[in-house]
């Protein structure tokens, strides 16, 4: 994308497209506020309904050309498309795309893609002999895909084999956010002699760079999810009334949005560098930012909510639910963290992160 205007009429096309696709009732996106209740069962109702839009909202991507755009400008695709998700709460499964398509496949709606394991970003297969193992995560195309991309061995020596979803047994994750649309997928048996010459030799930097555009996809979705929760405390802390005047005149209130709106903006401030300087430290701290920046964020919006904040009723549980199941893939916060602590003692050196 040429400028900064395509890339904001492209991020408001995507926007408005995805909240078509979720049904009328969309509020979440509104600037201003609306009267107490109708605002909160609005947002409840749209938000309770994206569990079952997955399917519509990669038609709708897929209708934008998605994967045109993930060609052209991956940077530019990944940061709207998915920050337009976590804003929404929205389910797709274009991780699959970005993945494969960092591994040097043509992304493809029946190739479903194994991710890592929470917590991990390590390829999650291996190959002994003509024996394949696999245990990982994969979206919900994992259900509907006729082909998986499987990454084995080790990030210094990975391979890369497609076999058939057939041969693997999926599970939903059932954790703090089902409605992600999740699975736990293993693969495990005798290698046919086909698939197994198949499997493929990859540069280690194809795995690296695999990692780095899923932890800016997912950290952009943890941004979009942050801003969601944000807007809800503000928009509460703007109607709520006590002592005769709006909460949102309050020091405390005031102070507590504050800090929310600085940890979203340092957000996004590293997935911009992230994106400008794209590597695998600017990716790594851009995640690691991102896990703790939905912390701090739910924290002192949840404390802004009060206790409209704890009820199903209200749809900030969502958005909290959404941010914690994200922020284990490819990697926990602390454990990026310490990995590249343990990394700069190693190498005795300090990147430059940003050419200022």
């Amino acid at each position: 994308m040429s400028g900064a205007d395509e890339r904001a009429v492209m991020a408001e096309t995507v926007r408005r497209a995805i909240a078509d696709a979720l049904g009328p009732a969309v509020c979440v996106f509104s600037a201003g506020p609306l009267p107490d209740g109708s605002l909160r069962a609005a947002k409840s109702d749209r938000v309770r309904a994206n569990a079952d839009k997955g399917a519509d909202i990669d038609a709708v991507l897929a209708k934008l050309g998605w994967l045109e755009m993930l060609d052209d400008a991956p940077g530019d695709a990944i940061d709207i498309v998915f920050s337009a998700l976590g804003a929404a709460n929205a389910t797709a499964t274009v991780l699959d795309d970005v993945v494969a398509s960092a591994l040097g496949h043509k992304p493809r709606a029946d190739l479903a893609v194994l991710i890592p394991r929470f917590g991990a970003w390590d390829p999650p297969g291996r190959i002994d002999a003509d024996d394949l193992q696999a245990q990982g995560l994969a979206t919900s195309r994992a259900a509907t895909a006729g082909e998986m991309l499987v990454v084995c061995g080790t990030q210094s020596e990975p391979w890369s084999v497609i076999v058939p979803t057939t041969a693997a047994a999926a599970e939903a994750v059932r954790g703090v956010d089902p409605d992600a649309g999740l699975r736990i997928v293993r693969v495990h048996g005798r290698v046919s002699g086909a698939a197994r010459l198949g499997a493929v030799r990859l540069d280690p930097a194809a795995w690296q760079s695999a990692v780095a555009l899923g932890r800016r996809a997912v950290a952009h979705q943890i941004l979009g999810a942050s801003r969601t929760m944000l807007d809800l405390a503000r928009t509460h802390a703007l109607e709520r009334v006590q002592f005769g005047r709006p909460i949102a005149r309050f020091q405390a209130v005031r102070h507590r949005l504050a800090e929310a709106l600085v940890a979203v903006e340092s957000l996004e401030a590293a997935l911009t560098a992230a994106r400008e300087q794209p590597n695998r430290d600017t990716a790594a701290l851009a995640k690691a930012i991102a896990g703790r920046t939905a912390h701090t964020v739910a924290r002192h919006c949840q404390q802004v909510l009060a206790g409209i904040g704890f009820t199903t009723e209200h749809s900030f549980h969502r958005f909290l639910k959404r941010a914690l199941a994200l922020e284990g893939l490819f990697g926990a916060a602390d454990a990026i963290v310490l990995d590249v602590g343990r990394r700069l003692l190693a190498e005795r050196r300090v990147p430059t992160l940003i050419e200022l």
